[in-house]
């Protein structure tokens, strides 16, 4: 009779480390969004991935850094709460970057909970060797790490090796999920989830991160599932960008997110989005409810 094992892993680390690439990886099905600018993650979002007889809970945490307004602290707030969940911790690094500011944070924080964790050097298709060694040795040098393992996230390359090793090292343990279950998040919140995702995707510079998504209304009918959604900014300018000439813009961010809700869901979708301002929303607690945090106090 085999063992069952579970373990709730953290990857953890910097903005834009890849974090959330390196959770779809491993758990081989999209559960947190992604794009390329940084803090798209806000909220700790879990996913759930099998490896023989252990169910790996992966949390794939906000990045970490140093915040100086409300939101910023939230986040990073959410990032530690999510790491305290776990057994074990896995540090993402963007390997071109090295040991940034961030990462050196977080290094100093783990020496000083003295926690052990596993150290990923991702984006290593991306780093030349006589880089990439001296990196690793210096972070070995820490002594924080109990192993390395360098990997491409996107490209996949390494990420079956550091599947198995969390799978070896997960305790004994009845599973906390059932084993076809791929997240924990309420579909409502992981809709709103996607389209902040096309919106990051279909906004420059600082816009995105003055935009809050909420699902008001989700009904299930014959074939079909209706989706209400408000988009919420903070000036009357940034609900003209998103909306955009006649229109065009809200449209096109729609569309993107109606398409990767039906291949989620699987069937047809009906997805309306409204746009409203309200000023200074970040000051706002329920605000914080409703996309899945806790307003620092």
């Amino acid at each position: 009779m085999t063992t069952k094992k579970c373990s709730y892993v953290a990857l953890m680390g910097a903005p834009n480390a890849g974090k959330s690439t390196l959770a779809n990886a491993l758990c081989g099905v999209k559960f947190s969004i992604v794009s390329p600018k940084v803090q798209t993650t806000r909220a700790n979002m879990k996913g759930i991935c099998m490896v023989g007889d252990a169910q790996l809970v992966l949390i794939d945490t906000p990045g970490i850094f140093r915040p100086k307004k409300v939101l910023e602290k939230a986040i990073v707030n959410e990032a530690w709460r999510g790491v305290a969940e776990a057994d074990s911790f896995v540090l993402v690094v963007d390997s071109g970057k090295g040991i940034c500011r961030e990462t050196a944070d977080i290094i100093e924080t783990l020496k000083h909970r003295n926690a052990q964790a596993i150290l990923v050097l991702n984006k290593v298709d991306n780093v030349k060797l006589e880089i990439l060694l001296p990196l690793a040795k210096e972070m070995d040098e820490t002594g924080v790490f109990s192993r390395i393992f360098m990997i491409s996230a996107l490209c996949g390359d390494g990420v079956d090796d550091l599947k198995k090793h969390l799978a070896e090292i997960a305790p004994d343990s009845e599973w906390m999920f059932p084993p076809d279950q791929l997240t924990d998040a309420p579909m409502r919140f992981l809709a709103a989830e996607i389209t902040r995702e096309k919106l990051f995707y279909n906004l420059d510079q600082e816009l995105p991160y003055s935009v809050a998504v909420v699902t008001d209304s989700w009904k299930e009918g014959k074939g079909m599932t209706t989706i209400n959604q408000t988009i919420f900014v903070m000036k009357d300018g940034q609900k003209a960008i998103i909306l955009g000439k006649g229109g065009e813009l809200i449209k096109k961010i729609g569309k993107s997110a109606r398409l990767e809700l039906q291949t989620i869901i699987g069937g047809k979708v009906n997805l309306f989005l409204f746009v409203k301002v309200r000023k200074n929303w970040t000051e706002n607690p329920q605000m914080y409810h409703d996309i899945g945090i806790q307003m620092p106090q």
